[in-house]
Order: C-alpha cells, then structure tokens, then sequence
C-alpha cells in the first residue's frame, strides 16, 4: 500500500507505556487505521526507535509523532 501511493498519512502515538502506528489512506476527512498484529488489537513498541526502523524498513519516509 505504501509502494502504491495509499497511504496519506503515518502517526505515532504514545499508547500507556508503548508506541503504536496508524495510517491514513484517504484525504483529511479519513479516519486513522492502527497497525495491528496477529496476536493483539494493536501493534505495540517500546521505543520510538523501533517505531521509526520498523517504518523505515516499509519505505515510510516520514511520519508526525503525537504525544
């Protein structure tokens, strides 16, 4: 979805002690969708270190960080 220009937006946001990831793939107006795993609602990191290589590795090239 990245490579093929549908995602508009990227956010990370603090969730308690852990990062989370969401995008948007439609305009202003779109609601955002967090990144999930297999095994829990919501994928989770510890650092936001980890949150940008994980990004980085998809070919995200920038993102807003809400905390």
């Amino acid at each position: 979805m990245i490579e093929a220009g549908a995602v508009r937006d990227v956010l990370v946001s603090r969730h308690e002690e852990k990062w989370g990831l969401a995008i948007r793939l439609g305009g202003a107006g779109s609601r955002w969708l967090p990144v999930r795993s297999r095994r829990e609602a919501l994928r989770t990191w510890t650092s936001l270190t980890a949150v940008g290589r994980f990004a980085e590795s998809l070919g995200v090239k920038g993102f807003f960080v809400e905390m």
